[in-house]
């Protein structure tokens, strides 16, 4: 029987979630795959219910299962959020426990996140990846403090805050190409969300569907510098790439923004974020001098 709580099965149970792979659970965790099965079979036990079928090559979550996932994610989160901040001690750092997705971590939060580390000791990091209905979800529940997302959610309880716009610029791996030739069969569509679908179906109308879509920016740069082609990325990301000549930005595509969004629960203490997102505007600054 599971008790209050063990949440290895949880924890166990989201990464077959998201692998899709009893095998490749157990790597990723460190364990056998006898293990994985034994902790999955447990959990189904307590909870009465099975939360995966089993077919060859094909595991996937049962309705129970897809119940679960949330309030897996909730605990898992909320108990190493409870054990950091209970070891931390009265005269220890205040815990911040933010979450992004992760496309913005790719392009910039990974420098924030190491300005925050080296700038403000009083503070003990928490930094998760997470989709962006879970995020959201989390920061309603207070097991988060602090979410990046693109599309900002209307929702009353959180404060969403704009934080910086990224440029979405169209690169290829030939140089002089115009954008009829980039938009060809070597064309992989990067999914950076609501907002950028709808403004890329308005600029293109007429495309040719693409061979290729990938969830990830990063994704998408990986592949056409392996094999060749053409996608919209971000400007960061590819920065270094144009200046030693391994992409051309396709100089009559237009550059698509992307406005991102940090996400809180205002009051509560919630006012020590006006320092750490002074950040972005600093940095905006600094760019634009």
């Amino acid at each position: 029987m599971i008790e209050a709580m063990d949440t290895e099965f949880l924890k166990t149970f989201l990464e077959v979630c998201r692998t899709r792979h009893f095998g490749k659970a157990a790597e990723n965790l460190c364990i056998s795959q006898s293990a994985v099965s034994a902790r999955i079979r447990l959990l189904e036990e307590t909870l009465g219910v099975p939360v995966f079928t089993r077919k060859r090559n094909d595991i996937q979550l049962t309705p129970a299962g897809q119940r679960l996932v949330k309030h897996a994610e909730h605990i898992t989160l909320a108990w190493g959020r409870v054990r950091q901040d209970v070891a931390l001690g009265d005269d220890g750092p205040r815990l911040l426990s933010v979450g992004a997705v992760s496309s913005l971590w790719d392009i910039t939060l990974q420098d924030w996140a190491q300005w925050v580390y080296r700038t403000h000791s009083e503070l003990a990091l928490t930094l998760e990846v997470q989709r962006g209905d879970s995020l959201i979800r989390q920061l309603q529940e207070g097991a988060l403090d602090l979410g990046f997302v693109f599309d900002a959610p209307l929702i009353p309880e959180l404060k969403a805050e704009h934080v910086m716009d990224i440029p979405l610029i169209m690169v290829s791996t030939e140089p002089g190409q115009s954008v009829a030739d980039a938009l060809g069969g070597r064309y992989v569509m990067v999914d950076w969300g609501t907002a950028f679908a709808v403004a890329h179906a308005q600029n293109f109308p007429d495309q040719p569907t693409p061979r290729v879509r990938v969830e990830l920016g990063r994704m998408a740069l990986a592949l056409i510098m392996a094999c060749g082609g053409s996608a919209y990325l971000a400007e960061p990301m590819v920065s270094r790439a144009i200046e030693g000549g391994q992409l051309y930005q396709v100089q009559d595509a237009p550059v698509i923004q992307r406005a991102a969004h940090a996400l809180y629960k205002p009051g509560g203490g919630n006012e020590r974020f006006a320092e750490v997102l002074g950040y972005f505007s600093r940095a905006a600054g600094k760019a634009g001098a």
